[in-house]
């Protein structure tokens, strides 16, 4: 149903983007490149995160991890994932399936610099099994996306 909302999403602000459904998971970024064909760093990995005050999302290249010293510097507190059992709560997506569209609630969306040595990035769709491809010029403009350095 996430692929919907994703889907509903898309057509009501009449984005353009085009959504693949694959027969192959693509919950994981090992699992997306291979169903994909390219590389892990080209998957746009959704981070959920809880702060203190909000939940954010950030997308970063796939093949980083999160540098809790620059997230901190950044946002003045420890990163701390949101929980599996929590994801669909705060997002309306299952885990494997988070995204910046079709959320169930507004939420401030943050883009890795990581993911600026490509043109386009592949961030999933709202289910373990879909996904999009997006150029990153067009990423942030739809998501309102603030570049952030939290990864290495």
């Amino acid at each position: 149903m996430t692929l919907e909302s994703v889907r509903e999403h898309i057509n009501r602000d009449n984005l353009d983007i085009e959504l693949y459904e694959l027969k192959e998971s693509t919950a994981t970024v090992p699992l997306a490149a291979k169903a994909l064909g390219v590389e892990p760093g080209m998957i746009a990995k959704s981070m959920a995160i809880r702060l203190k005050e909000e939940d954010i999302i950030i997308l970063a290249k796939g093949d980083v991890r999160l540098d809790n010293k620059k997230f901190k510097s950044i946002f003045r507190e420890k990163a701390r994932f949101i929980s599996g059992e929590d994801i669909f709560g705060a997002t309306g997506h299952p885990v494997g399936g988070v995204c910046p569209f079709g959320l169930s609630r507004k939420l401030k969306v943050y883009l890795d610099e990581s993911l600026k040595i490509y043109e386009y990035v592949y961030p999933a769709a709202g289910s373990p099994n879909a996904c999009m491809k997006i150029s990153l010029e067009y990423l942030k403009e739809v998501t309102e996306g603030e570049w952030v350095d939290v990864c290495i």
